[in-house]
């Protein structure tokens, strides 16, 4: 008979290890529910400002609930994880931390904002910029293989920190399983986010999560995999997109390319400040690779939902 649990609150930890006790075990079919703390583990709260940053612990960042073993799991099994629910917990920050993000040389300096979410619809970025609330877990994996007190992150064919905004309510993940009974933790949860968390945070949040998890037996991918429930951004489709783009024979640069661009052009017709219009762009403005097999010069595109915007503004 399948069951829920509730995964214990005062449990977390910070790397990834093949000797981390589980501090749960289930059954395929069984539910999990999760109380997981922000992604710097409590050290910013509603009421922190930029001087915060410099007095970041990082050997706390990451805490991940976990590990979960899955009965009967083994290297070579794939496990879907069924994402039921996700609900931010009241408040959230975002910011630009120095040396980080895709644009480290333009934004050097240290910039934090902070946003109650109680609205539990909308991030208010500013009176007239209302960015839809669309939670996911930034982190969900399996232990890597023979994981020794490796680094949460980057991510890996284990998935792990993928940051991957399509994780939400309704999508099914599925990850390689490398080690016996999964391990599998979850964390650094975000109210919203778009496709590339350019200056390296989304709006991170405490969230309360419920997944569902089931075994795929003698099933193998090589990396992890998804299946979403319906369209991709349907709080933000109905008003269209301004698009950005980066242009030249490196996708990084590229990409880089085409966020200044959007930097600027948010500057200047929305009248935000430039780390402001990076912080936005962080939060809701998408990078797609609209063209790599011309010879050499490739296309990165950056498009911003006008959905965000009100007739004010």
């Amino acid at each position: 008979m399948v069951k829920t649990h509730f995964f214990p609150n005062d449990v977390v930890h910070f790397t990834w290890d093949k000797r981390h006790q589980p501090a749960l075990t289930i059954d395929s079919g069984d539910t999990v529910i999760f109380e997981t703390r922000e992604v710097t583990d409590n050290q910013f709260s509603l009421e922190s400002t930029t001087d915060a940053i410099a007095g970041l612990d990082w050997n706390r960042v990451y805490p991940l609930a976990g590990p979960v073993y899955i009965k009967d799991a083994e290297p070579g099994d794939t496990l879907a994880i069924d994402i039921l629910d996700l609900k931010p917990k009241g408040w959230g920050w975002t910011a630009v931390l120095p040396g980080l993000g895709l644009l480290p040389d333009d934004f050097p300096d240290a910039y934090l904002r902070t946003f109650d979410l109680s609205d539990g619809a909308y991030i208010h970025f500013r009176d007239d910029i209302k960015v839809p609330i669309e939670p996911f877990l930034g982190t969900m994996g399996v232990c890597p293989k023979d994981a020794d007190g490796s680094p949460i992150m980057p991510p890996g064919t284990f998935g792990g920190n993928m940051d991957t905004r399509q994780l939400t309510i309704g999508t099914t993940l599925y990850l390689p399983i490398q080690e016996k009974g999964a391990l599998f933790s979850c964390g650094d949860g975000h109210a919203a986010q778009g496709d590339g968390e350019v200056c390296v945070s989304a709006l991170e949040c405490p969230m309360y999560s419920s997944l569902k998890f089931t075994l795929l037996k003698g099933k193998s991918i090589p990396s992890p995999q998804f299946q979403t429930n319906g369209p991709l951004t349907p709080k933000v489709n109905d008003r269209g997109f301004y698009g950005t783009t980066g242009v030249g024979p490196d996708l990084m640069t590229a990409a880089q390319d085409a966020i200044r661009s959007m930097v600027e052009y948010l500057a200047e017709t929305y009248k935000l400040s430039k780390v402001d219009a990076y912080l936005l762009s962080s939060l809701c403005v998408d990078l797609k690779i609209s063209e790599i097999v011309d010879a050499g010069q490739y296309v990165v595109s950056a498009l911003l939902p006008l959905a965000i915007f009100t007739e004010r503004s």
